[in-house]
């Protein structure tokens, strides 16, 4: 990763157009930052922490905690570096992705390749020498699976690349389970199974939204390739299934009851959108009066709640 004056220019693998390099060091950093999609990471990690408070039937030990954190934030930087390294010519067609750095030509794709790996191979190492081999196994192979079954494979090949390409999300569950236990059991494969089920309307609703984005860059994701009432449906169907795993941790974990009424409450204000969205196309809306950007942010806040609710249920049971 070298900084290059205002003069310097760098050549995109693959295409013969240059473009002026980052003018600072300042903003050299910046480009690199915004390749591991700090935005995406975050919510990674709103999954992990609470996990590891559910593993320690409270409080985790901060070292272990902290580590997992650090080398798992490494983890998803990585795997996110090198989705932007794989998926820059589509970056560049869509408007919702041509600011990215590679699109813009802020980074060179070289450069990008080499910290991506970089990340992946501190994260491994860290999680082995300081949590355990089972946690830093489990972060490997979320990397491997989103680059090469993912990004490689799926994505450009299937409307169905969400839905088995969203694995790699849910691996963060598994992983804070595993470096506060060293091992895992059915709670965490339970909220594995939330994220699971989550991920694909998250991802559907956002991709209606930019569905002509989607289909310039020839991705099939589920709304280019059929419907809205169809996508909608499937939205409704995962929604459900979300929902009702959501439940079964109570059982299988042995939470308090501020758990399962966080989810049920949770679970019944998300339906409650869902329906609505689907009252909106069983009407006749289209496009953007659909308004599925709704669901999305709804999405996201219901995850990050009952995260929070799986936390606080561990504290104060």
């Amino acid at each position: 990763m070298t900084v290059l004056t205002n003069k310097q220019t760098v050549t995109p693998l693959g295409s013969a157009a240059t473009a002026t390099a980052p003018r600072s060091i300042g903003a050299l950093v910046k480009a690199y930052v915004a390749l591991t999609k700090p935005r995406i990471i975050e919510l990674l990690l709103i999954t992990t922490l609470p996990v590891m408070f559910l593993a320690a039937h409270g409080l985790p030990d901060l070292w272990t905690a902290t580590a997992t954190m650090v080398f798992g934030t490494l983890s998803a930087g990585s795997a996110n570096v090198l989705n932007c390294y794989i998926d820059r010519d589509i970056d560049r067609t869509m408007r919702r992705t041509r600011r990215r750095p590679l699109a813009k030509h802020d980074v060179s794709p070289a450069g990008a390749l080499v910290f991506g790996v970089i990340l992946g191979t501190l994260s491994t190492l860290g999680l082995a020498l300081t949590v355990n081999g089972l946690a830093a196994a489990l972060s490997l192979g979320a990397i491997l699976f989103y680059v090469f079954v993912y990004s490689l494979v799926l994505k450009r090949r299937t409307s169905q690349n969400i839905v088995w390409g969203g694995i790699a999300g849910c691996m963060p569950v598994l992983i804070g389970w595993a470096g506060i236990t060293g091992g895992l059991s059915w709670a965490p494969v339970v909220l594995f199974g939330v994220v699971f089920f989550w991920t694909p309307p998250h991802t559907w609703t956002l991709a209606m939204r930019y569905r002509e984005d989607y289909a310039a860059a020839a991705v099939p994701m589920l709304p280019v390739v059929t419907t809205e009432r169809r996508v909608v449906q499937q939205v409704v169907v995962y929604t459900w299934a979300t929902v009702l795993c959501s439940l079964l941790l109570w059982p299988i974990a042995g939470t308090s009851l501020l758990y399962p009424a966080a989810a049920l409450v949770l679970g019944a204000v998300c339906l409650v959108e869902v329906y609505r969205l689907l009252g909106r196309v069983n009407a006749g809306k289209t496009g953007v009066d659909l308004r599925p950007m709704r669901f999305f942010h709804w999405s996201n806040i219901y995850l990050a709640l009952l995260f929070l609710a799986v936390a606080l249920d561990s504290l104060f049971a």
